[in-house]
């Protein structure tokens, strides 16, 4: 898993000023902006709104809608982009097409590109189903699957240059192609996924997706990123 990355593309400046503001709105009967130097700082508002919306799961998360952030996530197989857009997440992403960019594939099939550059497999080791049944998975069915990969590719490319469209011939790929793609998340929908993909007994590569997407949380909200860590993180308690 040593390829998976995630990288910060942009974030709304103070976002616990930002929850503040909008919270402070709801139940003042001036115009919140008109006073802006009397609002507490980045730090002090997190607090604020820690104490005011979500301490004590009062579950008033409409303020959290309104700051954003949007992250470019890498490398990743297919079967995480399956799961991270299923359930109701309120999250916008841009992927990486396999219409558009079966370059790789077969460069892959060359020789020019590593086959684990743009097929996943699950390091070896010993796993378990969903069962709790725990079985091995090998150096040498590795290799297999490996094999497995790299002879989808040269079909592949056979296919392109015969003249078969690129949707056809990626139906014959194996299911875990890596995929890069952009996503966005209000901050409510960024705690709520964490809620879905965080806990323990997740989809052990979606959960890499939540380790890797949490340090940004921390240093974007970190007030609120303490009290989720503190109460929610790992405990599959979904937000309303």
């Amino acid at each position: 898993m040593d390829r998976f990355r995630i990288d910060l593309i942009a974030a709304t400046p103070n976002p616990q000023q930002c929850i503040y503001a909008a919270m402070h709105q709801d139940y003042s009967e001036g115009y919140v902006a008109a006073d802006r130097g009397e609002w507490p700082d980045e730090t002090r508002a997190g607090e604020v709104c820690v104490k005011r919306l979500l301490a004590g799961e009062r579950g008033h998360y409409g303020p959290l809608e309104h700051a954003q952030i949007v992250l470019n996530v890498g490398w990743f197989p297919h079967s995480v982009m399956q799961q991270a857009r299923t359930h109701r997440v309120g999250v916008s992403f841009d992927v990486q097409s396999m219409r558009y960019t079966g370059e790789r594939i077969c460069r892959a099939a060359s020789g020019l590109l590593d086959l684990e550059e743009v097929f996943y497999l699950r390091p070896v080791g010993t796993y378990s189903d969903r069962q709790g049944k725990k079985y091995t998975y090998s150096e040498s069915e590795r290799a297999k699957d490996l094999e497995h990969c790299r002879l989808a590719a040269l079909r592949y490319d056979e296919m392109l240059k015969a003249g078969f469209a690129e949707e056809h011939a990626r139906g014959i790929l194996p299911f875990d192609y890596r995929q890069h793609f952009v996503v966005s998340f209000t901050l409510r929908a960024f705690l709520h996924f964490m809620d879905l993909r965080a806990k323990l007994d997740a989809q052990e590569e979606i959960r890499r997706m939540c380790d890797l997407m949490w340090p940004h949380m921390e240093s974007w909200a970190p007030q609120i990123a303490a009290w989720y860590e503190k109460t929610r993180l790992h405990k599959a308690r979904l937000a309303p």
